[in-house]
């Protein structure tokens, strides 16, 4: 089965994102988004937006905020080099992302990605500011041991 980089709206991968993401729901923004197609049926999306660390946040960095595939080899690998071309066509030299304790990261690796830190568990990602405990998703990665991945040019 070839599979080939598509355009997709926000809409279409958020609503992707809710069928079929294991454990989070869609983000709430982003730069673009982009997806992945097999006989036109999509089987993966990214979407791709400012990092969601401030520290991060200078203005050429983005942060792949989710991808989602349907399980077919290689797809993910696909969206992350595609996200990468992407980001730096429009700009911008560095891009990154974060993988949960028990995620080999082999699609990261595949796609020329690195990892450059990590980050050890926290009971909430609510716990870095007071500020974000009301916008923070209560059901994401708290308590989870997270890789930090990037590619720059």
């Amino acid at each position: 089965m070839t599979c080939e980089i598509v355009p997709v709206t926000f809409r279409e991968a958020c609503a992707f994102i809710a069928a079929h993401h294991r454990h989070h729901k869609p983000p709430r923004g982003m730069k673009f988004c982009l997806g992945a197609a097999a006989n036109g049926q999509l089987v993966g999306v990214a979407t791709v937006g400012r990092p969601v660390s401030r520290h991060y946040d200078d203005g050429f960095t983005l942060e792949v905020n989710r991808t989602c595939t349907t399980g077919q080899a290689n797809v993910n690998s696909m969206l992350y080099g595609a996200a990468w071309r992407a980001a730096k066509a429009l700009g911008y030299r560095r891009l990154i992302t974060y993988t949960q304790a028990g995620e080999s990261g082999a699609s990261l690796r595949a796609a020329g990605w690195r990892v450059i830190a990590e980050r050890s568990a926290r009971p909430s990602w609510a716990d870095s500011s007071v500020r974000l405990r009301a916008i923070r998703d209560p059901e994401g990665p708290g308590g989870m041991q997270r890789s930090l991945w990037e590619v720059a040019s």
